[in-house]
């Protein structure tokens, strides 16, 4: 038909205008079989409307319409529906989609999107030709122009599903952006074939963190080899309109790895080196791979470390990127206060370097500062490529000590105390009852069924004593009654090793839980999840707030421990949840957002370490207000103007 271009290739959607009218005896699909009843004629104003297909008195004004048909019939799983419902775009020059008597011609269906977020309807992208012929479908919202891209719905609700109680079914049935091949080959044309994948498996698994929130999968994954082949992966992005979802080692708890929109997730765990160590300055220069443990193993003969520990083996790019913190921030302080400089790829693929290329001083007092704007912005406003770090000495001595105590008012108050007694403690953690009872069973450990301190010091010998002595002192003063200390590497190790499967101790409370390790019962059909949440309050709130937290979740009938960093001020309320109990489900997130309300009216923040991700975004809001929020939509939208940096978090 004039206004058209040529049919698509197979197994893609086609925009057509009407076919010549069938007898009632011909087949109406091109696989022989009468399309579903899904293309419906809409009347101009109120009124019931026509459906067109099936039997009809009106055989005259019968018509088959293939809106965005494709031109085999989807298989299940991996196609959707398309409602024709509401307004269409016309196709053609002159096709404004109107039949006589008052009703339209539906040349393009639009797609509707399943998830809450995405309730606009938004015009499909056809992998037909540059789209001359369907103009209103060739940009995105904000006018991103798109020619190699395809839009498409994957999955079905009569596809294979997991539930996950009200928020939606862990499938492909939310609207995703599927890339064309074109797109994909100059992918390839960058880092190689054997660094592209669009193998459905891979791109779940990146698609998801350790938190609860749906697998939501890109559309492509890609694994850069250096801060070049990533800058031109950015600016291929960006020409075409496609989101960028950067991934390190997904061990993040609010959700900053699903791509809400699909696009191409850039996976850095393949650029792992360790550019420079500069042991004189205390610096040291890292890539995205490099986690956490490979640095302090390859340090391990320098006589220096890097103590921001959050407990998982994190990349270390990706702990700037959320501003983690861990065990050691009552001592050595948090991400922010240990990245000294930044390589930052701009959403355009611009390369800049926060505080100039190749520096590592200690302090600056020039211009603004770069580096602490990305530290903590969780991949929305560029990729870190590289970080420079600060390091520390490794301390002559070190020696741990437990103790506890009668009560969660009690334990608290003795942070308190040591803190202000100025003891120079390396890490001072907090486990309550029911931690204490899990980390027994999971990790062998023999320790008191109470609310317990775990402390670390370091320095001298001389000075690890004097720090003993005043720790034990304060603590029997506020009622401890088991107070031990260990000096050997081997107790050491057990000890935090023990803290830091706080999150699979809990979950084996659980027989079946999601990420149990070493249960007997991991393919139980009732398969319990565990949900994480921070806050984090100036120190002098802290026992009002745990207490009060330790009776709502007794309140709540919810099983979940306490655990956290009580030095600064911030812990962990790890909860289990089955997602088929909507109802427990429903418990779980009201407990969790009352908790950071709470921290909020305490003058605490909403988030110590996990970061806004999906989950957070309004505590947020009313953390910093209005003015705050525009004010960051105004830095976002000026960094990243088409707003593709992992869009969905945060804001």
């Amino acid at each position: 038909m004039p206004g058209l271009s040529a049919p698509p290739a197979s197994g893609a959607a086609r925009c057509v205008g009407p076919r010549p009218r069938l007898a009632p005896d011909q087949p109406r699909g091109p696989s022989g079989a009468r399309p579903p009843p899904r293309f419906r004629t809409l009347p101009r104003g109120p009124g019931p409307r026509r459906r067109v297909g099936g039997a009809s008195p009106d055989k005259g004004r019968r018509r088959a319409f293939a809106a965005a048909l494709p031109l085999r019939r989807p298989r299940p799983g991996t196609a959707g529906e398309a409602r024709s419902e509401g307004r269409a775009p016309s196709c053609g020059p002159g096709g404004h989609g109107r039949r006589p008597g008052g009703h339209r011609r539906l040349r393009v269906a639009e797609v509707w999107a399943t998830t809450p977020r995405e309730r606009e309807p938004i015009p499909p992208l056809f992998r037909a030709g540059p789209l001359r012929s369907c103009p209103a479908a060739s940009r995105l919202p904000g006018g991103a122009q798109l020619p190699l891209v395809a839009r498409c719905q994957v999955g079905s609700r009569h596809g294979a599903t997991k539930s996950r109680g009200d928020r939606g079914p862990v499938t492909h049935s939310r609207q995703e952006r599927e890339l064309s091949k074109g797109f994909v080959e100059a992918l390839r044309e960058v880092v190689g074939s054997p660094h592209v994948s669009t193998a459905i498996a891979v791109r779940e698994q990146h698609g998801h963190d350790e938190s609860m929130h749906r697998c939501q999968p890109p559309d492509v994954v890609v694994w850069p080899q250096n801060s070049e082949q990533v800058s031109q992966l950015a600016a291929l992005c960006y020409d075409h309109g496609v989101p960028i979802i950067p991934f390190g080692t997904g061990t993040g708890l609010e959700g900053g790895v699903c791509a809400v929109q699909g696009g191409v997730c850039i996976n850095l765990t393949r650029m792992g080196r360790i550019l420079e160590l500069n042991p004189e300055d205390f610096s040291v220069v890292v890539e995205p791979g490099v986690t956490r443990k490979a640095l302090n193993s390859h340090l391990r003969d320098s006589g220096l470390w890097f103590p921001v520990d959050p407990g998982a083996d994190a990349s270390l790019c990706g702990m700037a990127a959320t501003g983690a913190s861990g065990t050691n921030a009552v001592r050595y302080g948090t991400m922010r206060d240990n990245v000294l400089n930044l390589e930052v790829v701009l959403p355009d693929g611009r390369l800049l370097h926060t505080a100039g290329l190749g520096r590592h001083f200690r302090k600056s007092a020039a211009g603004y500062n770069l580096t602490g704007l990305f530290v903590g912005s969780e991949g929305t406003l560029g990729l870190i490529t590289a970080a420079t770090l600060r390091l520390h000495p490794a301390p002559e001595a070190t020696m741990v000590a437990t103790c506890a105590f009668p009560s969660v008012q009690a334990a608290v108050d003795s942070t308190v105390h040591i803190l202000q007694a100025a003891v120079p403690v390396a890490r001072i953690e907090f486990l309550d009852d029911v931690m204490m009872d899990a980390c027994n069973k999971y990790s062998k450990l023999n320790c008191s069924v109470a609310p317990t301190l775990f402390l670390e010091f370091h320095g001298s010998e001389q000075a690890l004593n004097e720090q003993l002595k005043r720790t034990e002192e304060i603590t029997q003063n506020d009622g401890a009654f088991h107070f031990s200390w260990a000096k050997e590497a081997e107790e050491r190790s057990r000890l935090w090793t023990a803290r830091h499967n706080a999150w699979y101790s809990t979950l084996a409370l659980r027989p079946g839980s999601k990420g149990e390790r070493g249960g007997e019962n991991l393919m139980s059909l009732s398969l319990t999840q565990g949900y994480s949440t921070d806050v984090c309050v100036p120190i002098s709130r802290l026992p009002e707030i745990l207490v009060q937290a330790k009776e709502d979740l007794k309140a709540s009938g919810i099983i979940g421990s306490i655990v956290g960093h009580v030095g600064d001020g911030n812990f962990h309320c790890i909860l289990l949840v089955d997602p088929e109990d909507a109802e427990e489900l429903h418990r779980v997130e009201s407990f969790a957002k009352q908790l950071g309300r709470r921290a909020l009216a305490l003058h605490g923040t909403c988030t110590g370490e996990h970061g806004i991700g999906l989950g957070k975004r309004q505590l947020l809001q009313e953390e910093v207000g209005a003015v705050g929020v525009e004010t960051m939509q105004q830095l976002k939208a000026m960094l990243d103007p088409r707003g593709l940096m992992n869009p969905g978090k945060v804001l």
